[in-house]
């Protein structure tokens, strides 16, 4: 074995580890490399990936499945070539929080927001209106839900990612909202856990 830049050999431990997390989670093929995600990646193994398989019975139209416990969203393409993996926030609370079967019905790029009536009564403070830009709760793109009110978007707030923050949306970083938007169309399949 060679030895590092400290002078010692690395020890048998170190290898197996850092050969195993290689082989189990290889970074660039699933996360987006951007200094925004470098925190995230660290805390890689408290996501749980789950396969396809156990929760829709094709691929049809590309699926997304979105798991609200251990903060990450997935997708598959439909011819299964392409697979994601993204760090999320998710909301805030359980009576946010709306599980089960939906599907993408609108795709929006630079998309405005408006509080829903139920944000506005707890939150009477808050504008009735923000148009796209860095204001904008959701980010750069929006995947709109067949569930009203609900989305897939992106966040300008950075420190939401990883965390129960949202209103009952999943939230993504605007690097990989982008990504996501490019590769789900509308009729993608969506399951929140």
């Amino acid at each position: 074995m060679g030895q590092g830049r400290t002078g010692r050999k690395p020890s048998r431990r170190a290898v197996i580890a850092g050969t195993a997390a290689m082989a189990l989670f290889p970074a660039p093929a699933v996360w987006a490399q951007s200094d925004a995600v470098a925190g995230a990646r660290r805390n890689i193994s408290a996501f749980r990936a789950a396969r396809w398989q156990d929760h829709f019975d094709s691929l049809e139209n590309g699926v997304i499945l979105s798991d609200t416990q251990s903060k990450v969203l997935q997708y598959w393409s439909e011819d299964e070539r392409v697979y994601r993996m993204y760090p999320t926030s998710v909301p805030l609370s359980e009576e946010l929080t709306k599980l089960g079967y939906t599907r993408i019905i609108r795709k929006v790029e630079g998309p405005s927001w408006r509080p829903t009536p139920s944000m506005k009564k707890r939150n009477p403070e808050w504008p009735d209106y923000v148009g796209p830009g860095p204001e904008n709760p959701l980010g750069t793109h929006a995947l709109y839900l067949s569930w009203q009110y609900y989305r897939i978007h992106g966040t300008n707030d950075t420190r939401k990612i990883g965390r129960k923050s949202s209103n009952g949306c999943i939230g993504l970083y605007n690097e990989q909202i982008a990504e996501l938007f490019a590769l789900a169309r509308v009729g993608t399949q969506v399951k929140l856990i």
